[in-house]
């Protein structure tokens, strides 16, 4: 028996007998075969025992490979489980998985492990670790396995899935299965941490128990723990979830919708704002502005493609009786179609700008739902526009130059083109028009070069009905996000059956061009909220001065003076009328972000001005009140920028 395997480099190496992926790694070199965690074998994971012998491409994975980390992680997850599992004997097991961000196992019992409890079970791992115990691979009947398993009805389920053998892996008693490979002994595992538990749905169907997930992470460097660790403790500084329960902006409580957030008076504040300068900013640009139900037709929705394209993102249609089957809506394209057939439409009145603060309903599961960023129920700042084919370059440069107009004025500066096409391997899931989807691809192209700006090509991101610019930006926490984008579309016209009339005097086809310049309003403020860390500049702030009388009895009167003229000036201010120490008020405004915090006292009074404390600095400064206006005039009117 000869055969050779494949290194990444292109070299081969030869055998006459099979070799395991640790002999392949030590023939290799001394300091290889030390830092292997694994292998790769002809694109598939394998642990450091796997036999090799046939022909095979094959990389040796160490602690400097993503895909090692990620052994490492496995490794931890299941002495994890192992621990649990001796610690409460009666304890049930789920699904243990490794992300980019760490690795959960899943657990299920009457009590549920508390947080409290983890540093405990981090010391039952640091033992194991320092015992050095080995981890077997193995191959084990499913049979076998079944009768370890049969009080378990989460690993049971999980293994009905598996062949007639299991690869399986074993520490002391414990067996468990699922992991495409481990470190061969604990003593491998470095540095690690437990960090959080959260109740998960089982396989993420709310029909299904909840069980509860511990979370940890584990890296081969102390320094590279180190500095996740920091990272996530800036995640928990920005999470705009926490932020909005801190600042009272939002709140979202299953028990009365999951998914379906509440907006107290400082967030709607927020979104009041961001909303009205929205619809000045298109109205200006020529859009007008419309209102469009959130029920449609379900009839609709199958002519557009929605129905059969995103169909599990639906919610059930509702039966009216007579045939009439209701849908709230997913998308708005539908609705700004039926505003624009409700005219016979000239080409002198395109191009035809609509747009519309459109609320929209996803069915999105349970375990998908996050804060603002993943809701079942979103406003989008949608629009369309419908133009003849020789407008098309011009109106997507004019709507580009709009988003990075409001990019601008929210200093968003962090983002890049990216444009989406189709894959061209994979047309199912996109309108069958080859002919369309070349032109539209090469119109888009030709559009962006033309503005001499920079982008990325990604094949597989289009939307189904025809390619699209999206303007990816980077959210405070690094992910990359869909901000923006930009879609042409000649499917929809189609069979809609939209026209108008030419110059000729003829019917002709308009295309149509789908944008938005924010997103939804939800995910939107999420994204500020992070970028902010939750001091809202000036023009954004729900409350932009915070008004403290030193003495309630002998300033309150002069506080609501200074109150009503601010607020008869259009800017918001509130007075903390509290029975609380003046240190403790001020530095509650501080901790509540307020732009501006305002003491009030006799020297105040007396001269008619206010002591300003800007956020963030130890200033104070005493000034007239007009000034302080003017002040608060020109944050606004220049968006807070310096420049």
């Amino acid at each position: 028996m000869s055969f050779a395997l494949t290194l990444p480099d292109g070299s081969k190496k030869e055998f006459d007998v099979a070799v395991s992926v640790a002999d392949l790694a030590s023939s290799i070199s001394t300091s290889l075969a030390k830092n292997a965690v694994a292998g790769k074998v002809d694109g598939e994971i394998k642990p450091l025992d796997f036999q090799l012998d046939a022909d095979h491409e094959v990389a040796i994975l160490t602690n400097k490979d993503a895909e090692g980390l990620s052994v490492l992680r496995a490794t931890v997850a299941f002495v994890l489980e192992a621990l649990v599992k001796d610690k409460y004997p009666e304890i049930k097991l789920g699904q243990a998985e490794v992300s980019e961000d760490g690795f959960f196992i899943e657990t299920d019992k009457e009590d549920q492990i508390k947080v409290t409890e983890l540093p405990d079970l981090e010391k039952a791992l640091q033992k194991a670790i320092k015992n050095g115990e080995a981890i077997e691979h193995v191959q084990v009947a499913k049979s076998e396995l079944a009768e370890a398993f049969k009080d378990d009805p989460y690993k049971s389920e999980l293994l009905a899935k598996e062949g007639d053998v299991v690869d399986a892996y074993k520490l002391g008693d414990f067996v468990d299965f699922g992991f495409s490979a481990l470190l061969p002994n604990t003593g491998k595992i470095k540095k690690f941490k437990l960090l959080s538990v959260a109740g998960a749905y089982w396989k993420g169907k709310s029909s299904n128990p909840m069980l509860q997930r511990i979370f940890g992470t584990a890296f081969f460097k102390e320094a590279d723990l180190e500095a996740d660790l920091k990272r996530r403790a800036e995640i928990k500084e920005r999470d705009h979830r926490t932020i909005g329960r801190d600042l009272d902006l939002f709140f979202v409580d299953p028990k009365v919708g999951a998914g379906l957030p509440y907006w107290m008076p400082k967030g709607a504040t927020i979104r009041r704002i961001i909303e009205r300068y929205i619809v000045d900013k298109e109205v200006a640009a020529g859009y007008q502005h419309v209102y469009t139900p959130v029920l449609m037709n379900l009839d609709a929705y199958k002519t557009s493609g929605h129905w059969d394209h995103y169909r599990e993102d639906m919610f059930p249609p509702m039966d009216m009786g007579e045939g009439e089957m209701l849908e709230l809506r997913p998308m708005n394209c539908p609705s700004h179609i039926q505003i624009y057939k409700h005219h016979i439409r000239s080409y002198r009145e395109l191009p035809i700008r609509i747009a519309e603060l459109g609320m929209m309903h996803r069915y999105e599961k349970s375990g998908a739902l996050s804060g603002l960023q993943r809701v079942r129920e979103m406003t989008l700042n949608d629009g369309h526009t419908f133009v003849a084919l020789d407008q098309v370059q011009e109106e997507f440069a004019r709507t580009l130059q709009i988003i990075m107009d409001v990019y601008h004025d929210f200093d968003i500066n962090d983002y890049y083109f990216r444009l989406s096409y189709r894959d061209p391997k994979n047309t199912d899931k996109y309108f069958a028009n080859d002919e369309m989807w070349e032109r539209s691809q090469s119109m888009l192209k030709a559009a962006m070069d033309d503005m001499g700006l920079d982008y990325v090509e990604a094949e597989g991101e289009a939307a189904f009905y025809g390619p699209k610019l999206d303007i990816q930006t980077k959210t405070a926490l690094g992910n990359d996000e869909t901000m923006s984008t930009i879609q042409l579309d000649f499917m929809l016209p189609e069979r809609f059956e939209l026209s108008y009339i030419g110059a000729d005097g003829e019917e002709h086809r308009p295309v149509m061009i789908h944008r938005g310049i924010v997103g939804t309003m939800e995910r939107f403020i999420a994204y500020l909220t992070e970028i902010y860390k939750g001091a809202f500049p000036t023009w954004l702030a729900p409350v932009q001065a915070e008004i403290i009388p030193v003495n309630l009895d002998a300033h309150s009167d002069y506080a609501k003076k200074v109150r009503d003229e601010l607020v008869a000036k259009g800017f918001r201010a509130e007075i903390d009328f509290r029975n609380e120490k003046l240190g403790y008020k001020i530095r509650e405004s501080q901790t509540q972000k307020v732009p501006y915090t305002l003491v009030l006292g006799d020297d105040e009074m007396n001269a008619g001005t206010v002591n300003v404390r800007p956020y963030g600095t130890e200033e104070q400064n005493s000034e007239s009140l007009a000034e302080f206006m003017d002040k608060l005039s020109k944050d606004v009117a220049s968006y807070s920028r310096e420049d």
